[in-house]
């Protein structure tokens, strides 16, 4: 009889113990709400257009390499990482990697979003936040704002950035970089890509000019190098159905493939492409004091982003990988 009353009891023990349908449902509904929200993060609008405003303002005067405008821009970017979250590169103890180049000292600003299950793999997220500065002498405007160029490019970088980390589900590594000195002939990028081991980033995600309607129409933006990897079909594939589209390079005439920071790991064989919207074959404010914040469209700009977060996704989350770059000199 004792043994079957101290049997009676520890079963009555273990049922108290055992959580209750009521307590796996909330448990559930936990578990739901975190994935809920993670699915419902978004592009702000609004954050990007205080950073682009902010990159592209006078007090920047033009961001070039060297001087008080271009720090100013430098701690910013750098105040947005920190904000964010995001964690220094390799060996660097800060966000910026110095370097010298023809007397000028000047630092790629670079921060890491770790991977989960494939941390050792890296997809690069990039844009160059340098420009042409300020004309020395002349009446009327006279800074080289770079609102389009680069500015805009930047404002996709931090975007991104944000958004990554608060969806939590990357499972490669994310180094979002933005390069100086590219305007002097992609300095930066080719500073950066000198000592790392290429073969662990899988992809380069550039973004230059990404502000400006293209000429394929709204809701469209181009890929350079677009036959040169498969990158551009994973992005096309990823975009199905969300109303957005993206094609080939219209510019081939420009070699725009090398032109931008992407260049400089694709030559080290990262199948690397940078993303644009803008006409520039009839750009009239391509590197003129014109190119200001106003000329500039949010719509295309915020919906650009959009779509680059969600093409690059499956490449993000280690399910795609894009074949590699070869570059015949």
């Amino acid at each position: 009889m004792k043994k079957i009353i101290l049997s009676i009891a520890v079963l009555g023990t273990l049922a108290s113990c055992a959580p209750t349908k009521k307590e796996q449902s909330k448990e559930q509904t936990k578990e739901e709400k975190e994935v809920v929200i993670k699915e419902a993060v978004k592009i702000d609008s609004a954050t990007v257009r205080k950073h682009l405003y902010t990159l592209a303002s006078d007090e920047m005067e033009g961001r070039k390499p060297g001087t008080e405008g271009m720090e100013k821009a430098t701690k910013y970017i750098e105040q947005e990482y920190k904000r964010i979250g995001l964690k220094t590169f390799d060996t660097l103890k800060t966000y910026r990697q110095n370097f010298t180049h023809n007397g000028i000292e000047m630092s790629n600003i670079i921060g890491v979003l770790e991977g989960k299950s494939k941390k050792d793999e890296y997809v690069i997220v990039s844009a160059h936040h340098d420009h042409l500065g300020m004309k020395e002498s002349g009446e009327g405007d006279r800074i080289f704002n770079g609102a389009n160029d680069d500015a805009s490019g930047v404002v996709g970088v931090l975007a991104l950035a944000e958004y990554f980390a608060k969806k939590g589900m990357n499972e490669r590594s994310i180094v979002f970089v933005c390069f100086t000195a590219e305007e002097m002939g992609l300095v930066g990028s080719k500073y950066f890509g000198k000592d790392i081991d290429a073969s662990k980033f899988v992809a380069g995600i550039n973004l230059e000019l990404i502000a400006k309607e293209p000429k394929t129409g709204p809701k469209t933006a181009w890929l350079t190098g677009f036959d040169r990897s498969d990158f551009g079909k994973i992005i096309q594939k990823n975009l199905e159905g969300t109303g957005y589209k993206l094609f080939p390079d219209p510019y081939p005439k420009f070699n725009l493939f090398f032109r931008s920071d992407n260049a400089s790991l694709a030559r080290l064989g990262v199948p690397s492409h940078t993303f644009s919207t803008t006409p520039i074959d009839i750009d009239a404010d391509y590197h003129k004091v014109t190119d200001e914040a106003e000329t500039l469209d949010m719509g295309v700009l915020t919906e650009t982003v959009k779509a680059v977060a969600k093409g690059t996704e499956s490449i993000i989350n280690g399910v795609d990988t894009p074949t590699r770059v070869v570059i015949e000199e």
